[in-house]
């Protein structure tokens, strides 16, 4: 079945893991993808490697830790197709650091990144969704938006205040066609946990003794929700957040 057909969406930070995993899916179900990276070199490979499918897809470098890189990312998308009908708010950064030991500028930067960036995303391409009264728009989280962990204190607060994002959005725009839905994951097989793993002090098995289903999440399992979230077989779910996590929030063991 192709869900997507006829739309276009845009993946923020598709250039590998998770965000790569959401731009494949959204193409096999129809859509015309709009993969993004930071370096234009990295999206294109993604990009190319798609179309080499059959597979519609473009690609639009863009640093969204700015302002102006949001503008330039809907830009181009509107430049190649016009219109913009899914947008996933995937790119985003860790931070393991102890509270008390965590600069400013780092706090700054993961706030920028993971939540000022979705919004002005979300800003820019929830315009065009409300002029046509349709639009859907899912923001990446994470199971720390609910858990607290030590050392992920500006990684927390920037996932928790993208939830508040996603239901302020959802309330505020639904009623106008457009809905807003966090899926937040839980660890997943991504060379960005891999980073944390390496400087977080936790492993690959530490995860999956503490996960009810006893491993990581591939990143193909994520892009699934992330897909479905975004056609119409969840045109009810709404201003709300799914976990992708193998039971980890609901876990209340040792």
């Amino acid at each position: 079945m192709r869900e997507l057909e006829g739309s276009v969406a845009i993946v923020t930070g598709s250039s590998d893991g998770i965000g790569a995993a959401a731009a494949r899916r959204l193409a096999e179900l129809g859509a015309a993808v709009v993969v993004n990276s930071r370096s234009q070199e990295r999206a294109d490979a993604v990009a190319r490697a798609l179309c080499g499918e059959g597979l519609r897809a473009i690609a639009v470098g863009a640093d969204l830790g700015s302002p102006a890189g949001a503008e330039r990312l809907i830009a181009g998308t509107l430049d190649a197709f016009g219109t913009v009908d899914v947008l996933v708010n995937n790119a985003g950064m860790p931070s393991v650091c102890a509270a008390e030991d965590l600069q400013l500028e780092d706090w700054r930067r993961v706030l920028e990144l993971n939540l000022t960036a979705p919004f002005l995303c979300a800003q820019a391409a929830g315009r065009v969704m409300l002029a046509k009264g349709k639009g859907v728009i899912v923001n990446v989280g994470s199971v720390f938006s609910r858990l607290g962990m030590p050392g992920r204190v500006a990684y927390s607060v920037s996932k928790d205040g993208l939830d508040g994002l996603t239901a302020t959005l959802g309330v505020e725009w639904g009623p106008r066609g457009v809905r807003v839905v966090s899926v937040n994951a839980g660890y997943t097989a991504t060379a960005l946990v891999e980073r944390a793993m390496a400087t977080g002090g936790f492993s690959g098995d530490d995860i999956a003794r503490r996960t009810p289903l006893r491993r990581l999440a591939s990143p193909a399992e994520v892009a699934n929700v992330i897909a479905f979230v975004a056609s119409d077989a969840a045109s009810y779910v709404n201003a709300t957040s799914i976990y992708v996590d193998g039971g980890w929030t609901g876990y209340g063991g040792w």
